[in-house]
């Protein structure tokens, strides 16, 4: 589920299913890495999230740094090989595109969010 803020973050999680967060595309490269971290610090989420880092490879190795443990990475094979190693070192997820996702700040986003979560898959 894609998550643009603290109110996204605490709707996700007032439903009380598992969830898996993810950021909006690129948002490494406009908002940060850290300031995803405290996002998701702040709201107290402990489950499984995604930092889509879009084509910067630089943003992932970054977020791996930080202790993040799931990236999506749009970058040519060779260089995602590299970071899918590091990745692999600190027991991380590398995903080359985002899964399929209900992004929270669409219109009607929220009375879809319980039906997205009871039918989700391995990713919420």
């Amino acid at each position: 589920m894609i998550v643009h803020d603290r109110e996204h973050v605490a709707a996700a999680l007032a439903v009380g299913l598992p969830v898996t967060l993810l950021s909006p595309p690129g948002f490494a490269l406009y908002a940060g890495c850290l300031w995803w971290q405290a996002l998701l610090e702040q709201a107290g989420f402990t489950g499984f999230s995604l930092l889509d880092c879009a084509d910067a490879p630089g943003r992932a190795i970054e977020a791996l740094r930080l202790g993040l443990h799931g990236i999506v990475l749009d970058a040519e094979p060779v260089i995602f090989a590299r970071v899918a190693a590091i990745a692999a070192e600190s027991g991380a997820i590398l995903l080359d595109k985002p899964p399929p996702s209900l992004d929270l700040a669409q219109r009607g986003a929220d009375r879809r969010l319980a039906g997205w979560l009871g039918g989700a898959g391995e990713f919420g």
